[in-house]
């Protein structure tokens, strides 16, 4: 169920992508915002709790490289982790550099969701929103609809395949903590870049606000 939840979350984002496409998603920044707390909180309430349970002595360093690591994602992805895309394609062929780094964000986010259903909720909240700005800019950009229908398959499989080699390689659970300390890392850069460029100029949006302390409250009250 949870490989089904991750896959049907990045769908449901295209259809409403597809829905959307020829009007204006006014909302979009306040689900962006939404998730971005709400990825946030439950990487604090849940995950971040639970490294610290065994030996923690190294921990914070994993939780710097997952920090290190996302910002050399953003270089390549540019930015798309936490909502914005900025490619420049004329032959609009497939963009593997944005596939291979949301790929490898993708696969260590689905490492800590095999056993904490609350981080699962966070990490199905955040996609949704990507997924919909990721397909409204291959939408507008004016790639074909099988390279985006292509590369969002392919990127809605990513986050299951980290769960599962997970549970199956003996390796990754032997240095379960340290990896979910990468995971954190990342959490947390994608979350509080998500947050702190969800507001136009910084300046204060009372319905994000609210958005934002709702997401907390159903966070750790799950």
């Amino acid at each position: 169920m949870t490989y089904i939840a991750l896959f049907i979350s990045v769908i449901f984002g295209y259809a409403v992508a597809l829905l959307f496409k020829k009007k204006e998603l006014t909302q979009l920044p306040i689900l962006l915002a939404f998730s971005g707390a709400f990825l946030l909180a439950t990487t604090l309430f849940e995950l971040l709790p639970e490294v610290f349970e065994g030996p923690s002595e190294h921990i914070g360093l994993f939780i710097m490289i997952g920090i290190l690591l996302q910002i050399v994602l953003d270089f390549f992805s540019k930015g798309a982790e936490h909502g914005h895309v900025h490619l420049h394609s004329e032959t609009k062929t497939f963009p593997l550099l944005l596939f291979l780094s949301l790929s490898l964000h993708a696969i260590i986010e689905g490492v800590p969701l095999t056993e904490n259903t609350a981080m699962l909720y966070g990490v199905i909240v955040h996609k949704i929103p990507i997924t919909i700005i990721l397909a409204l800019f291959f939408s507008k950009a004016g790639y074909r609809q099988s390279t985006t229908l292509i590369f969002l398959i392919l990127f809605a499989l990513m986050t299951p395949l980290g769960s599962y080699l997970m549970e199956t390689l003996p390796i990754m659970t032997t240095y379960s903590n340290e990896i979910n300390a990468v995971a954190i890392g990342i959490f947390l850069h994608v979350s509080t870049t998500i947050l702190f460029e969800s507001s136009k100029n910084h300046s204060f949006n009372l319905s994000k606000m609210v958005a934002v302390c709702i997401a907390v409250v159903i966070a750790y009250f799950i």
